[in-house]
């Protein structure tokens, strides 16, 4: 073989496989339970014939994302990119993709991937892949190896399977949290069939209770908001509920007694369940989508009498979700937002934790790449 033409194979071949090397991509990370989250670079996998490249606009902030970076839960990885609500403009798409374009907007919520062959993802319910779903931060990465990193990030590279279509009328930065707190409190509201003629109990008005009320209001059923808070009453009507309750007004208890058929508590600090279980009736449920950080006490004869039911929902699938988006399109919902630099991020989890927010805290992410 000539020289000249060894060194253009050479050449060709070094391009090839620097096609497939990582892409280096700014973050913000929390190295450890007790560091704040700080600039960081992590790599994105080039995209293969399946995968969608989004360079991100906006992700919102979830309690989620709080607890992994202090490891509240025991289980995460560092450094950790946090951000499982995230909306974007698609910059590349693999060849067999028939979902984007280039320019489109696209979402992705908290599934980049499951194992696709167990019986609960055959269901449309990849959140409880029994195979091993692939959650969009501090997961498995089998492309890149390690651990997967979330939003709080320039781009994003996922398969086209687990990404979402973003109804144009929305506000890009107001639907970025339905990615999980809007499918976190629709799925069990779609579950058990909330609408007309049904009773439902939204408990709190944070990111996730907000959405609920929402839904709740739209899906045509009687909307009632549980709160604590004499603040949030105005509030609570104007998102949409019928009625407020204040949830230390033993009266105004006793008056919803064992009268609904649904009651969604989204709150994660200890409270008493058997104080909600007192409002449904009979087969009526309390579904738990709030994670307080303690196991909460519940007395047998809460449930067995008059049989009710205590359960507890995840987020949703990816067919879920899409329906809930396009749900939000038709009905011009979306989340109440407070848009945020991504250097502001440790004030931010301050404020959440204070409640001082209304609803979600949103990152700009232009603030990064800026």
């Amino acid at each position: 073989m000539r020289l000249d033409t060894l060194a253009s194979a050479r050449s060709l071949l070094s391009l090839s496989l620097h096609k497939f090397d990582p892409m280096p991509i700014r973050a913000y990370a929390a190295q450890s339970p007790s560091s704040p989250l700080a600039p960081h670079s992590i790599s994105r996998r080039e995209p293969t014939a399946s995968d969608v490249e989004i360079d991100i606009l906006y992700c919102g902030v979830c309690h989620s994302d709080l607890h992994f970076a202090r490891n509240e839960w025991g289980f995460s990885q560092y450094p950790i990119v946090p951000g499982h609500e995230i909306l974007g403009r698609v910059t590349r798409v693999g060849a067999r993709v028939t979902k984007f374009a280039v320019g489109d907007l696209a979402a992705v919520g908290c599934l980049v991937d499951s194992c696709r062959s167990c019986p609960h993802c055959a269901r449309g319910l990849e959140q409880y892949c029994t195979g091993g779903a692939i959650f969009t931060y501090n997961s498995p990465d089998k492309h890149l190896g390690g651990v997967t990193y979330g939003g709080y990030s320039e781009k994003v590279v996922v398969d086209e399977a687990y990404t979402l279509r973003v109804p144009s009328n929305l506000n890009p930065a107001a639907a970025a949290p339905l990615l999980c707190a809007g499918i976190t409190t629709w799925s069990p509201l779609k579950h058990w069939k909330a609408g007309p003629g049904t009773k439902v109990g939204i408990v709190g008005l944070g990111g996730l209770g907000h959405m609920g009320v929402k839904f709740a209001r739209a899906l045509g059923a009687h909307t009632v908001l549980f709160t604590t808070s004499p603040s949030k009453v105005e509030d609570g009507l104007r998102l949409g509920a019928h009625e407020v309750v204040l949830s230390k007004d033993a009266a105004a208890m006793t008056k919803h007694a064992a009268s609904f058929d649904l009651i969604i508590d989204t709150v994660s600090a200890d409270h008493s369940l058997d104080a909600l279980l007192a409002m449904v009736k009979l087969d009526g449920t309390v579904c738990m989508v709030g994670v307080p950080p303690l196991p909460q006490k519940v007395a047998a004869f809460s449930v067995i009498m008059p049989r009710r039911n205590l359960a507890g929902s995840g987020i949703g699938g990816i067919q879920e979700t899409q329906e809930m988006l396009d749900f939000c399109g038709t009905h011009n919902i979306a989340c109440e937002v407070e848009l945020i630099r991504m250097d502001e991020i440790n004030s931010a989890y301050e404020r959440m934790l204070r409640s001082d927010v209304k609803y979600r805290f949103v990152i700009d992410m232009q603030s990064l790449k800026g």
